[in-house]
């Protein structure tokens, strides 16, 4: 009864290890592929947008913007 018990709990033991194992490596996997189709926003995707918006981008405002957005995905 008991060696019963003990296989039971076993197994689930290994079962959630596993599948914790499994999880992490599926999450990494679709990250990275997430990246890669929509990287983030870099200078001149920027300069792009501020230009789209009838802004003329210096490059003070653009490195502003970018330590801006980079402290918020910081936080």
């Amino acid at each position: 009864m008991t060696l019963g018990i003990v296989w039971v709990i076993i197994i689930a033991v290994l079962a959630l290890v596993g599948g914790v194992a499994l999880g992490f490596f599926i999450a990494r996997k679709y990250m990275m592929n997430y990246l890669k189709k929509n990287p983030p926003i870099n200078e001149q995707m920027l300069r792009t947008m501020m230009m789209q918006m009838g802004q003329k981008p210096s490059q003070k405002k653009i490195n502003q913007m970018m330590r801006a957005m980079n402290n918020q995905q910081n936080k």
